[in-house]
């Protein structure tokens, strides 16, 4: 099966010339990344015959998490640069084979299939949506084809759904809520959770809900909202009592949706307003400040270098999203400007506790 972006006319110049650049890459659509990855590269010479490692990458580069994966495509783009520029592996270079899984565990099965047996990658590193992993892990294990996690932290793809060759090379869902489950109890006792309604949002919703346990407070409802839901205020309508605090467990464009609907209905005003991995950024949702567990600055020259090197081709693929030039909200989740690590208030007034 071949990319459909190949068959086009724009495709051309790229594919037969190489002629790309990293700001030129995150301007293209999903179709686009593929071929930039594919492209003969300008250190192709210098390796001669040498064989390249062809790493395999399945990403959502359209669908309801194409933010995360364009951004993923350009981490990976920098980190086949950087080690091509420095003599590649044991002399070999890297070359990346993306595929665009459309944000669909159907779709990604099928174009894992195709990189194990057309593309023959020696490897693959890759993943975003928890379900696309849990889908493609078993196509890994019966190839015996190293699988490195990048970002899903669905529980149960290092417990019970683990194999022999695939790793998460981070922290999960458990791990997070133990961080942010002490702060959250401080700032109230009762909470109410509002979650993507798949294997990510469904396993991290239940890893806070006991670690919030643990330190004395109580989740006392929970709202599952499906993935790429442009209208949530039926969802969010029917949240309503006695807590205080409303959790979100949500990522990219849908973090953004819900944000400007809580804020609509006048929940952030009612309710202490916290969450994991929840949009930072939309019109609304600047008067707002979100407490929120993110909390890694750059404290050492290298991870400072890719702070600065990464920060201006997010910002393009999404500027509602990144941390840089004009985002309205910091690494930190607060209003661009504050000081404070984490707030508990809303639109500048102190949340109150419920009784």
């Amino acid at each position: 099966m071949t990319e459909k972006w190949k068959e086009e006319k724009w495709a051309e110049d790229i594919w037969y010339r190489g002629k790309t650049t990293r700001r030129r890459i995150v301007g293209w659509g999903a179709g686009a990344i593929g071929a930039a990855m594919l492209v003969p590269a300008p250190w192709r010479a210098a390796f001669g015959a040498a064989k390249p490692y062809k790493i395999g990458s399945e990403q959502p580069l359209s669908g309801v998490a194409a933010i995360g994966g364009k951004t993923a495509v350009v981490g990976l783009q920098m980190a086949a640069d950087r080690i091509n520029k420095n003599g590649g592996i044991m002399g070999r270079p890297v070359e990346l084979d993306i595929a665009d899984d459309q944000s669909s565990p159907a779709v990604a099965r099928q174009k894992t299939e195709k990189m194990v047996q057309q593309d023959s990658i020696d490897a693959h590193l890759g993943g975003f949506l928890s379900n696309i992993c849990i889908a493609c892990m078993p196509v890994w294990e019966h190839a015996k084809i190293v699988n490195m996690i990048s970002v899903c932290l669905d529980t149960t793809l290092t417990t019970s759904a683990c194999n022999r060759v695939s790793f998460r090379v981070h922290d999960y869902a458990p791990a997070q809520a133990v961080a942010f489950a002490p702060m959250l109890t401080k700032l109230g006792k009762k909470w109410h959770i509002v979650y993507a309604d798949y294997s990510w949002g469904q396993s991290t919703r239940d890893a806070y809900a006991a670690e919030i346990k643990k330190n004395g407070g109580e989740v006392v409802g929970h709202t599952g909202i499906p993935l790429g839901t442009a209208d949530m205020t039926p969802f969010l309508s029917k949240i309503s009592g006695n807590f205080d605090g409303l959790f979100a467990i949500e990522f990219a464009k849908d973090g953004v949706t819900l944000c400007n609907q809580a804020y609509a209905l006048g929940l952030t005003k009612k309710y202490i307003w916290a969450g994991d991995e929840i949009g930072r950024a939309s019109d609304e949702a600047r008067a707002m400040r979100c407490a929120r567990h993110w909390n890694r600055p750059a404290t050492t020259d290298t991870f400072g270098g890719y702070a600065r090197a990464i920060r201006s081709p997010a910002d393009d693929i999404c500027p509602t999203q990144g941390a840089g030039r004009g985002a309205p909200w910091n690494r930190h989740g607060a209003g661009s400007g504050q000081k404070t690590r984490y707030s508990s208030t809303i639109s500048g007034k102190p949340a109150q506790p419920a009784s």
